[in-house]
């Protein structure tokens, strides 16, 4: 069922209007179990890493160094360092959802470590196709060492992730190779929409979400499902945890997609404005564009007229400021943080279809909160 941005003159009172606020909120879990979301992530961070930095030692030099610095592990010059290495929401997803079928979480670990591996070939290659120059308070690795050395440690990583789950030699990973390849297809699929839309005019807002769910959806569905997989569940099973961590993901991105233009950058390790920079066309523009209205207008002209000028990367700090009042005023922002909230309340409709332990489910849903309410 298509969802349509508001129409003008009706602005939404729903999550935030300051910017770096955490957005947008979603009600507190109905559930009577504590979960402590924070230990949920670091048990996925901390069974994964050993396995994770294992698998990159293989590479050969210097990739094994670059994707070390790329992880947080070392900085530039070679030294160690504990960097900033991510929300780890995705090996918190696999470790859990090999909790479904009764298996230990270790079940999990393969799965956990391949689509770390994918999502972290996934964003070299896109640091260095968007230009950005910086991801988790650092330099990106193709600033440090070079766009070839970017590409090369992105495909190794690719490598990597099939051979971590092919090692197994089970029926199981089988199974879950072929998902994670399913996904990753997806997810190049989204990387290659997102380029193109750069260059268009307008972008529907059903293009956006397809785009979306390929690039951010297909990765956290195949992270909800793969330990469950490796831990043996049917496709049944495994089909309904991929639909919550699909819409799960389609919440996240559009998070994402406020953060990217109202995040504070001292949060977010990015700079201000940063979608507005890079001409994306993320939820809240797709959607400001199309509600109609003054300010939807006013914003058409001008992102047209930035379309065509040579001087965008000189504006000031104003002129972006500027865009972003607009998309607020035609409603994209308000817009953007109910889908999220929409979202959210599909994903964990999802975990209706899947029996599963009681402080499994509750996990699952607290993880989904936290998706939906962060600052980075």
């Amino acid at each position: 069922m298509a969802h349509h941005p508001p129409a003008a003159g009706r602005p939404r009172t729903f999550g935030t209007a300051t910017r770096g606020e955490t957005v947008p909120t979603v009600p507190p879990a109905s559930t009577e179990t504590a979960v402590d979301v924070t230990a949920l992530l670091e048990r996925g961070r901390t069974l994964a890493t050993p396995v994770l930095r294992a698998a990159v030692d293989r590479l050969a030099p210097p990739m094994d160094t670059v994707a070390a610095y790329h992880f947080g592990w070392i900085d530039a010059a070679g030294n160690p360092a504990a960097g900033d290495g991510g929300k780890a929401v995705r090996p918190a997803l696999a470790v859990l959802s090999a909790e479904v079928t009764g298996a230990a979480p270790e079940t999990g670990v393969p799965g956990a470590v391949a689509v770390e591996l994918v999502h972290n070939f996934s964003l070299l290659h896109d640091d260095l196709m968007d230009g950005d120059e910086q991801r988790r308070h650092r330099d990106t690795v193709w600033k440090v060492h070079g766009p070839a050395q970017a590409i090369l440690v992105g495909d190794a990583l690719f490598a990597l992730a099939n051979e971590v789950l092919l090692e197994l030699g089970t029926v199981e990973a089988g199974r879950a190779t072929r998902r994670l390849t399913a996904a990753t297809r997806a997810l190049i699929d989204g990387q290659a929409q997102d380029i193109s839309y750069e260059h268009r005019d307008r972008v529907s807002v059903e293009e956006c979400l397809e785009m979306e769910g390929n690039k951010t959806g297909a990765l956290l569905a195949c992270a909800s499902s793969i330990g469950a997989v490796l831990g043996g569940a049917d496709d049944a099973t495994a089909d309904a945890l991929e639909r919550y961590g699909y819409h799960l993901g389609l919440a996240f991105q559009a998070v994402d997609d406020l953060l990217g233009i109202w995040g504070d950058p001292d949060a977010t390790g990015k700079q201000t404005w940063s979608d507005l920079r890079q001409r994306k066309k993320s939820l809240p523009v797709v959607a400001a564009l199309a509600a109609g209205g003054p300010a939807s207008e006013r914003l058409g002209e001008i992102l047209a007229a930035d379309a065509k000028s040579s001087d965008f990367e000189n504006f000031s700090e104003e002129e972006f400021a500027a865009r972003a009042a607009l998309i607020e005023e035609a409603g994209g922002r308000e817009w953007t943080a109910e889908e999220a909230r929409r979202q959210h309340t599909i994903a964990i409709s999802a975990l209706d279809a899947v029996g599963m332990p009681d402080r499994v489910r509750a996990a699952f849903t607290a993880l989904a909160d936290f998706v939906v309410v962060r600052k980075r």
